[in-house]
């Protein structure tokens, strides 16, 4: 299938490890030009060296915990090259741990991390795309959107805001060529996943490669993701392919999800 982004400029947030830096690479091989986003400059230089160089990439060091910086520099940027077609919004989990336990700052943080700053960089991106009549906005949350996970009460409901945040903008950008869609990530060999084990493993009492068995076969493939497999369906809703697919949650989850 040609997918058609060899003439396409993508930003790629958290980008320097896991699904991020998966999707980094699997839109490079399709030709687009990538400018990588994330707060560590030196993993940033490595990864723009390493990604197919059919297209000139490139980076900009921003820290999503610092919206307002993150505004300067995105249109910064933006004022000095051509805008981006593709926008794919991804960042780090919140913490683990119960609702109950959780703090109003964790809640505060969250908000800003995921949603806030989704939405600095789709207002900064959206212009443009509407000048091209083309656009993909791609947000990486999790299967919470549809299954609440226990023990990650913050994470469960910012993802949920999210969610709604996208599929709201989705009605208003539909008309400009534009799609908003999220990505829904099931368990993917990430440092975010060895996390989770840990905290679950610990809690229960049990060690990292026992809870890691036990997490397997809550999936019916019986095993993780690799986070090219996301990577890869965050490539195909990035192209002229999935020109109607608009406002959707696409799990990416082995069927572990038990929701339709």
């Amino acid at each position: 299938m040609d997918l058609k982004l060899n003439t396409k400029h993508a930003l790629v947030c958290g980008s320097t490890q896991g699904i991020g830096k998966a999707t980094a690479f699997a839109l490079a091989a399709e030709g687009v030009r990538v400018t990588l986003l994330a707060r560590n400059e030196e993993k940033l230089k490595q990864i723009v060296k390493d990604l197919p160089q059919q297209r000139a990439h490139d980076y900009i060091v921003a820290d999503f915990q610092n919206p307002n910086d993150l505004k300067q520099k995105v249109n910064t940027y933006i004022s000095k090259n051509n805008g981006f077609h593709i926008l794919i919004n991804n960042t780090g989990g919140p913490p683990s741990g119960t609702i109950l336990d959780a703090s109003l700052d964790q809640f505060e943080n969250a908000f800003t991390q995921h949603l806030k700053c989704n939405h600095i960089l789709a207002q900064a991106l959206i212009p443009y795309m509407k000048t091209q009549c083309f656009g993909r906005i791609i947000n990486v949350i999790s299967t919470s959107v549809k299954e609440p996970i226990p023990g990650l009460g913050v994470s469960n409901t910012i993802r949920n805001a999210v969610g709604n945040w996208s599929k709201t903008l989705s009605f208003e950008v539909g008309a400009h060529g534009i799609t908003v869609n999220n990505v829904l990530p099931g368990f993917t060999e990430t440092e975010r996943l060895n996390e989770i084990i840990k905290v679950k493993a610990k809690k229960t009492n049990t060690s990292i490669e026992d809870m890691t068995a036990v997490m397997k076969t809550h999936t019916p493939a019986h095993r993780f993701a690799k986070p090219q497999e996301t990577a890869n369906a965050i490539t195909f809703l990035a192209s002229e392919a999935a020109s109607y697919i608009n406002g959707v949650n696409l799990p990416v989850d082995g069927g572990r999800t038990k929701s339709l």
